[in-house]
């Protein structure tokens, strides 16, 4: 006795032909349908990667302090600017039902007047930017 029970070493595809050629139409289906599962593959790699990128931790969980990964700059404000400075936090607290950082603020509110220069532009001329004395 060998052992082996009989075919169980067999090749269980053994009877299966495989085509010695395709013809033209048959190749060509098969190049499209292989290219088409190459642009899938693509595209959930892709949403797997946005995916990826969407998931990152914000700013506000990984620092260990609220001065991480920020420069100092001095910040000097209006009364009335510190005043509405006071109000937006405010707002924002009650908004996020949570305490929210100065800093956080501050840098918040710079991005968005950084993104939005022709009113920033507005405040500047009215504090004389702009203004001439020539005849």
């Amino acid at each position: 006795m060998t052992g082996m029970k009989e075919g169980a070493g067999e090749d269980p595809f053994a009877d299966d032909v495989e085509p010695e050629s395709r013809d033209d139409k048959s190749s060509d289906a098969i190049s499209r349908e292989e290219a088409g599962t190459e642009r899938e593959t693509e595209t959930t790699v892709e949403r797997q990667q946005s995916r990826q990128r969407t998931i990152q931790i914000p700013y506000k969980f990984r620092r260990d302090g609220v001065q991480d990964g920020r420069t100092r700059v001095p910040l000097f404000l209006q009364p009335e600017t510190k005043n509405a400075e006071r109000d937006a936090l405010r707002e924002m607290e009650e908004r996020f039902n949570d305490d929210v950082s100065l800093t956080d603020l501050r840098e918040a509110l710079v991005r968005v007047g950084l993104e939005h220069l022709d009113e920033a532009e507005t405040h500047l001329e009215e504090w004389g930017y702009g203004m001439t004395f020539d005849d």
